[in-house]
């Protein structure tokens, strides 16, 4: 049946009307979470990052519930809760070796621990299987992408008075991550007529691919030409090449979760956030965007 003026004038209205209010609550979310950056407040900064963090694996365990895939979220959540801990710890009061070290030993911990309580549980077939499969999955997916950003905070040395420097590349991850979500929408909203993986998503299209591309790339640049002093670890070519590399993680992040919720037959991964939904549907394309900064910053600049 052909689609009438009125009805495509509605649907552009909601659409806008949809994109004004994701854009006012990611403006604001992400101004307060930059603030509490810029603040030198790290305990601050730990505790809204481990907020959102496990906000994000509770409504990933939430969603396999909806599709009643099993798994042991309680489990997850507690070593998810560690993780957060321990590492900000060692990165703030020990030193990032250290810390690498108690990264690994939780995940070892994580992973005998599934196995330790599925000894206590039925088996039924590969049930088993899957309920670890996922539960180990959630903790990786969510929460030890998500830590990178955490890394990354405390990845350049501190000044001489003690303040982290780290808070400008994670300025510079978010902005260039969030630019290139703003250019996929608006982009495929306004020109987009070539489905990109229809059978993930319905909206995703080649036009807001390319966009998206363009956008995270001006604000990579942007950002360098304004602050040169601060991302003196950049250099034009890196800004360049640091601009196409986040703005596809980006779109690879939010496609993943757009597998996820096909899968499990979920609209939003939550309505926690208004035009937006939940924590996850927030920081879903900074779970791919962040290790690849930081390992960017690590192998191909270098930093100790």
């Amino acid at each position: 049946m052909p689609v009438t003026v009125e009805q495509a004038e509605s649907r552009t209205a909601t659409s806008r009307s949809t994109f004004i209010v994701r854009f006012a609550s990611t403006i604001v979310l992400w101004s307060i979470a930059l603030a509490i950056a810029f603040s030198g407040y790290e305990i601050l900064f730990w505790f809204l990052i481990s907020a959102f963090g496990l906000i994000a694996l509770w409504e990933f365990y939430e969603m396999l519930d909806h599709a009643s895939l099993p798994n042991f979220k309680i489990i997850g959540m507690i070593c998810g809760a560690i993780l957060l801990v321990g590492s900000f710890y060692y990165f703030s009061k020990v030193g990032p070796a250290q810390s690498y070290d108690f990264e690994l030993s939780v995940l070892l911990f994580f992973l005998l621990t599934v196995f330790t309580r599925q000894m206590f549980a039925g088996l039924r077939h590969d049930e088993p299987l899957r309920t670890m499969a996922y539960t180990v999955f959630g903790l990786l997916y969510v929460l030890w992408l998500f830590n990178f950003i955490t890394k990354i905070l405390y990845l350049t040395p501190r000044s001489t008075n003690g303040i982290v420097t780290g808070q400008f590349y994670v300025l510079y991850l978010v902005a260039v991550t969030k630019f290139s979500d703003m250019g996929a929408y608006l982009t495929g909203s306004v020109i987009g007529r070539h489905l990109m993986s229809p059978h993930i998503s319905a909206k995703k299209t080649w036009e807001g691919f390319f966009g998206a591309l363009v956008f995270a790339l001006m604000c990579s640049l942007a950002l360098f030409k304004l602050m040169p002093v601060h991302l003196s670890l950049l250099t034009w070519t890196h800004a360049t090449i640091l601009g196409l590399f986040l703005g596809f993680a980006a779109i690879i992040g939010d496609l993943a979760e757009s597998i996820i919720k096909r899968s499990t037959g979920v609209k939003d991964s939550g309505n926690l956030l208004p035009g937006i939904g939940g924590a996850l549907d927030l920081v879903d394309s900074l779970l791919f965007t962040a290790p690849l900064l930081f390992f960017y910053l690590r192998l191909v600049i270098r930093v100790p």
